[in-house]
């Protein structure tokens, strides 16, 4: 399969990146191509919400000529779709949210009769990062990724959030073994 990671951290060596990196070797032990997109060092403008890609079903018509549009054309053409990021306020990092928020051009008919998806049947999962707890902090993050895998029509294929952690020195052998298992979720 191919699997594309959207890493939506400032950080190339912070604990998102530690944890993904376990997944990633776990992936190509797999036998599985791999692409990382470090999202921090491309250029992705936030949805204009002009509704130009509304007229095309059929690709992604977004009027932005930005990096998102070739980013979203990998994503359509992978199998495996990760989208991984630290908590920022209750919430993904602006790296990857101002993804997430272009990923609108590539559905038409949401709620409607006819409702069709680019990324429809491609099977998505999320990673997250934070220094608390899961309570309190990141159910919100999940209930919206839930939302947002049915509105791409994409499979939610697997979650994890490791919490409580500050660097990545003090990620345990225990986090390395829930990264694995996101990995193996993700393409079983």
């Amino acid at each position: 399969m191919q699997v594309t990671i959207l890493l939506g951290s400032a950080k190339k060596k912070g604990n998102t990146s530690t944890v993904l990196g376990w997944v990633e070797e776990e992936l190509k032990s797999l036998g599985h191509d791999v692409e990382r997109i470090y999202l921090n060092n491309k250029s992705i403008a936030g949805c204009l919400g002009c509704a130009k890609c509304r007229e095309k079903a059929d690709e992604i018509a977004c009027v932005q000529k930005d990096d998102a549009l070739e980013i979203m054309g990998k994503m359509i053409s992978s199998d495996v779709v990760l989208y991984a990021s630290p908590i920022y306020f209750w919430g993904s990092s602006s790296q990857i949210k101002a993804l997430i928020d272009r990923c609108y051009s590539l559905v038409t008919n949401y709620h409607h009769p006819g409702h069709t998806s680019l990324m429809e049947g491609k099977r998505i999962g999320l990673l997250i990062t934070g220094a608390d707890a899961y309570e309190d902090n990141a159910e919100g993050l999940f209930a919206a990724f839930k939302r947002i895998a049915d509105f791409l029509l994409a499979k939610n294929s697997g979650e994890l959030y490791i919490g409580e952690c500050s660097v990545p020195s003090e990620l345990s052998p225990a986090v390395k073994k829930k990264a694995l298992e996101l990995a193996q979720s993700l393409v079983s």
